[in-house]
Formats: C-alpha cells, structure tokens, sequence
C-alpha cells in the first residue's frame, strides 16, 4: 500500500483502485465499484472538478497531496469509513452537500423524481413542501431548487443532524424560502403541506446487525425503527393526511421494509414507485387515499 514518488492523479486512481479491490469493500454510498470510489475519494481529496479535463490526470501530487490522499485511503480501507465522510461531501439529485457522521450519507432514489419534477405525480407545483427526517437536508433543499416558488421546511429529532442541515441550507443559498425545525415526527410541526417527502428509518434490528460495517459510521437513529421496521412509517402514515392540504401528497422511503408494510397493509392503495436508475420501497398516497385508509392504519 505504499505510494510511488511523484504519482499523476492518473497513477493514483490506478493504485487506490487496486488497493480498494484487493480490500473488498462495500460499495453503497455513492458508488458501486473501486473506479468510481477511488474517483470520488482522489478527486474530493484533491480539490479536482469531476467533470474536469482528462489533462488534469497528468498532474504531478505534491507530497503533502500525496500524504493526504493515503490517509484517506488507509481510513477507507482499514476502518471502513464511506468516502462521503472522509471528504465531507456527497452528491444528492447532481448537488453537492456537506455531510458527516451526524447524518445518513444522502443515496435516496428520491432524487429522480426530483430531478424530473415529480411528473407525472403532481397536478401543479407544490407550494408548501415538508422534508420530514430530512438528515443533513438533501431531499428538501433539491426540492426548493426544483420549485423556487416553493416554501420548504426541513424537520428532524436530531438537534445534531439539523445542525448540518442548517449548514447545507446556506451552503446553496436557499435559507429565505427553507426552514429548519426540531420535531419528533409531526410532534412540533403546525402547517399544511401540498407536498410531504419522507425517508424515515425503517431498518429493523435484525437488519442493522447484518450491514456491512461502513453502515455501522452513519447514526442508528437514521436507520433503526422498530415492530420489524414498519413502526416509525406506520406513524408517518397514521398523521400525515392532518398536515396535508386538500389535494396533497405523501411520497415515502420504506426501502426493503416495502413487502412487509404492503402485507401488513393490504386495504391501503399504495403506488409504488418505478426508477430508471435504480431503487425500490418508495410509495405515493394522496390525502384522501390516507384519510379513507385511516381506519386501516389503526
């Protein structure tokens, strides 16, 4: 694992995409392969525009580069920590946002309906959305990009993760149209939303003691939800039609908890979504969908 003198980036993609093959990670924040893992963690460390020009992987590291871009590569390797934590960056629906370990690292298939403006699943543009555990912000912030009339408020338990949200927020200049609040759930919440996005926990237990252990950096209270899963979506369920408005809609992240919610609900109309790009377990429900659904939601 010890480094050439006076590599090219070129040289150092070769290498640190060896070493993250022979090392079997776990690809699943951001990347799926040791090409594409060692691009983000090289050109993060180093400064370098992803779509920069191919003269760029001629250039010579300096030492202290060289030293810092090894670093990273020891911590990957050896302690399994994501790249998006070891370069405090991850890319969200082609956005960049700061991210660290008082978040999830942001791979919610979310961003393709956001980037297509959620066609065909809206009548008009929302107004008034809510990100609901919305983590570092990603999945709200994309939306108020997406809908600059829009009114967004970004709502957490976690006083941590609303602290890097809040960071996020400035960071794409959006902080006169989005709102951070601290609530469980809807708990502290008062509006009425034409648009409720939500990527919960919904992990069981079982689940999180099976991960690969570059999950085990991002926080349990992100992942973990009780009753096999399903508890903290089934509460989303049970409230959300009381801070929709008349024609809104819920669009949910259950991820592979998705076959236990549809066999737990079978009289709830869910629409589950399809992705060019990959994903599975995300739903729409309309507000009435949910308020005839209510005496099935218990």
């Amino acid at each position: 694992m010890q480094a050439g003198l006076g590599e090219t980036v070129e040289q150092v993609l070769e290498r640190v995409s060896r070493q993250f093959e022979q090392a079997e990670l776990f690809y699943g924040h951001g990347t799926d392969n040791p090409w594409d893992e060692a691009v983000y963690l090289v050109f993060s460390a180093l400064g370098i525009p992803f779509d920069c020009d191919d003269s760029m992987l001629q250039k010579t590291l300096t030492q202290e580069e060289q030293a810092h871009v090894d670093a990273l590569v020891r911590a990957r390797i050896d302690a399994r920590i994501p790249v998006a934590y070891l370069v405090r960056e991850a890319w969200f629906a082609g956005l960049p946002f700061t991210v660290d370990e008082r978040v999830l690292i942001p791979r919610s298939p979310l961003a393709e309906l956001i980037l297509k403006d959620f066609e065909p699943l809206l009548a008009r543009p929302p107004a008034s959305v809510l990100d609901l555990c919305t983590g570092s912000g990603c999945i709200g912030i994309a939306t108020a990009l997406a809908f600059p009339e829009a009114r967004v408020e970004l709502a957490d338990i976690s006083a941590d993760a609303l602290a890097l949200a809040r960071e996020n927020v400035i960071r794409h200049g959006v902080q006169e149209r989005v709102s951070v609040h601290q609530s469980d759930l809807f708990a502290s919440l008062a509006g009425r939303y034409d648009l409720i996005l939500s990527n919960p926990p919904y992990v069981s237990q079982e689940e999180i003691d099976e991960l690969p252990q570059e999950y085990r950096h991002e926080p349990a209270l992100g992942l973990h939800s009780q009753d096999n899963g399903l508890a903290i979506p089934l509460q989303i369920l049970r409230e959300a039609a009381n801070y929709l408005s008349e024609d809104g809609l819920l669009i949910m992240e259950v991820g592979y908890s998705h076959e236990a919610l549809a066999e737990r609900l079978p009289g709830v109309p869910f629409l589950w979504l399809e992705f060019e790009h990959g994903g599975e377990g995300l739903f729409a429900l309309t507000a009435g969908q949910l308020r005839e659904a209510s005496p099935l939601l218990g």
